[in-house]
């Protein structure tokens, strides 16, 4: 039996057959891993004690294998510098073998990519308790066929955490549960347009996946225009044929900045005098830095915004957990829509998150995070300052993510430097819409993505690339 670990970027398949299994399963793993060019030369390994936390294991099994692939010439280990990936030649190989060989796409060993939280923080000690809380208590009706608008346990909790964390107007009968948030976006999209609706505005930046699905479902998405205090919501009442928008006004994805009070206002007039609607995309407003998390904007009007949140960054994407919380009049069509698609979502999960947010495990493990999140952001500003003081970050108010501000011409530059060095980037040209005038160079840095492990080394390789 082998398990497989993903640890500090690169993927070890190791043999847990006692513990000298593990210590050659370590280094057969880690030799693997520097001969495919998982592990590029230079390569900052993590501690030995970061590692067995990650793996599981003692740490004595994993500093006999740093040692020993030392020894090999594998590794260098010097004072102050750590455990790192020898500088060695490649081996030579031969002509013809090279020629009928396909060539090999090398993994990057840091992801310093948006979209995901750090996934080896889930909570899984707290979730599991949850989960037999909460299947324990599980009705025999729970498991049969439900409502499509989701358990009322998840819908009633969600209805009490929304309203004390995020501000929103959120009765548990105006409370969807999706199956994540591209889920809610596609049932969203199926009822405006049976609403006869054939536009909703997006962002200028944005995610594609979201404005595909809106085009997938038969709907035309012009972009609305931004600039650092957010979208320019007062450009609505001249885009006649709109009759919605879709916005990240706590943390505007990519550019990170907030969408100012004048311009939230203006969202709403134009969502009341036009009879729009505001789809309100909160993917992680939970995370604010320098003060209390801004509000949600659902709050000023909940029958013109459809609140939208998801666990996908608070817990981990995987859990395929989201709601919607609904103008009172359109609860109805949800619910249709829902149901002709799939009717409802696990039983289980949504019975184990109701569980896990009453317990106070949910609020726990957010405030968690948040520190977590801002000691890396913290030390993300500190090595750019030093490394890099001619640019300008922004958006690190809040969220997952920062925005590095490059010369003219330097954003695909930047990245091919940080493919070298295995760190894998991704700049703000690809989250431009097709319609939006090209802006200025910059990345789109995650901090949130890499492991405690990583992270270091990760913020090494970006420096690196910076210089």
């Amino acid at each position: 039996m082998t398990d497989s670990w993903a640890t500090f970027g690169a993927d070890l398949h190791i043999d847990p057959a006692g513990a000298a299994g593990l210590r050659v399963g370590l280094m057969n793993a880690l030799r693997e891993a520097v001969r495919t060019g998982r592990l590029t030369p230079g390569t900052r390994l993590p501690s030995s004690r970061t590692l067995a936390a990650d793996l599981g294991i003692a740490r004595n099994t994993v500093a006999d294998a740093y040692a020993e692939l030392v020894a090999e010439g594998w590794l260098t280990a010097r004072q102050g510098s750590g455990t790192r990936v020898a500088q060695r030649a490649e081996p030579r190989r031969p002509a013809a073998a090279a020629r009928r060989s396909r060539p090999v796409r090398r993994r990057p060993a840091y992801n310093l990519m948006p979209g995901s939280p750090d996934l080896s923080t889930f909570p899984r000690a707290d979730w599991l308790k949850a989960a037999r809380r909460a299947l324990t208590a599980a009705p025999n009706e729970a498991f049969g066929y439900g409502d499509p608008r989701g358990r009322i346990e998840l819908r009633t909790a969600l209805a009490d955490y929304l309203a004390r964390a995020r501000g929103v107007y959120a009765a548990p009968e105006r409370i969807v549960i999706c199956s994540g948030f591209l889920h809610g976006l596609m049932l969203m999209g199926k009822v405006l347009r049976k609403r006869r609706v054939r536009e909703v505005a997006v962002e200028s930046y944005g995610l594609d996946a979201h404005w595909n699905l809106l085009a997938d479902v038969g709907l035309r998405t012009p972009c609305l225009p931004l600039d650092g205090l957010g979208s320019r919501t007062g450009e609505l009442t001249g885009m006649r044929g709109v009759g919605a928008v879709l916005m990240t006004p706590a943390h505007q994805f990519p550019t990170g900045v907030s969408l100012h009070p004048d311009r939230r206002a203006a969202a709403v007039d134009w969502a009341r005098g036009a009879g729009g609607l505001i789809l309100e995309d909160d993917y992680d407003g939970e995370f604010r830095y320098d003060r209390q998390p801004v509000g949600a904007l659902q709050g000023l009007d909940p029958e013109r915004v459809v609140y939208m949140g998801t666990t996908s960054k608070s817990l981990a994407p995987g859990l395929r957990l989201a709601w919607m919380v609904v103008p009172q009049e359109l609860v109805k069509e949800v619910a249709e829509a829902k149901g002709d698609i799939d009717w409802m979502s696990s039983t289980l999960d949504q019975l184990t998150l109701a569980e896990f947010i009453e317990s106070g495990a949910y609020d726990r493990h957010v405030r968690s995070m948040r520190l977590r999140y801002r000691r890396r952001r913290d030390q993300l500003v500190a090595a750019l300052a030093e490394q890099a003081p001619g640019l300008r970050i922004s958006g690190i108010a809040a969220g997952l993510h920062a925005v590095l501000e490059l010369p003219d011409g330097g954003e695909r530059s930047v990245i091919q430097a940080a493919a070298f060095q295995g760190l894998a980037l991704e700049g703000m040209a690809r989250f431009r819409h097709a319609d939006a005038e090209a802006g200025n160079d910059a990345l789109v840095i995650s901090y949130g993505a890499p492991t405690d492990s990583a992270w270091a080394g990760a913020l090494e390789a970006l420096c690196r690339a910076l210089s």
